[in-house]
């Protein structure tokens, strides 16, 4: 199994890595305009060519320019660091994980995504629910 990306990664490289998951692909002075208290150009060029040699990201040639793009699905990524982020700080617990969330963040979820978490939470339960035997 693969090594979740944040263990493998520098600073620069995580957020190198969140530039490029935010816009998909984009050419080193892209990434460079994204990233705080930026390198010089070469910088960033290097630093993608050093995630490229690990497998994190590939890129294409445009034109005169070469674009990335992160190697890994951006689903994948996003389910990869949560379950990183759960496992780290949760112990594993999904419900743990969502009385964080919801304790922090309570105010702010209209009636429309308290309706959605609700569903959610329905469906879970309908899955885990034992079969009924009709005999």
């Amino acid at each position: 199994m693969v090594e979740p990306l944040q263990h493998r990664l520098s600073r620069r490289e995580r957020q190198i890595m969140d530039a490029l998951f935010r816009r998909g692909e984009a050419s080193a002075a892209d990434v460079q305009e994204d990233l705080p208290n930026p390198p010089s150009y070469s910088a960033v060029r290097a630093h993608l060519r050093i995630l490229e040699g690990k497998g994190h990201i590939t890129h294409e040639q445009e034109g005169p320019r070469y674009v990335y793009r992160p190697a890994l699905a951006k689903d994948k990524a996003k389910r990869t660091a949560l379950r990183h982020l759960v496992d780290t700080f949760f112990n594993g617990s999904a419900e743990q994980t969502m009385a964080a969330l919801l304790d922090d963040d309570a105010s702010r979820l209209s009636e429309s995504e308290l309706g959605r978490l609700s569903k959610l939470i329905e469906d879970a339960r309908e899955r885990e629910a034992p079969e009924e035997d009709d005999s």
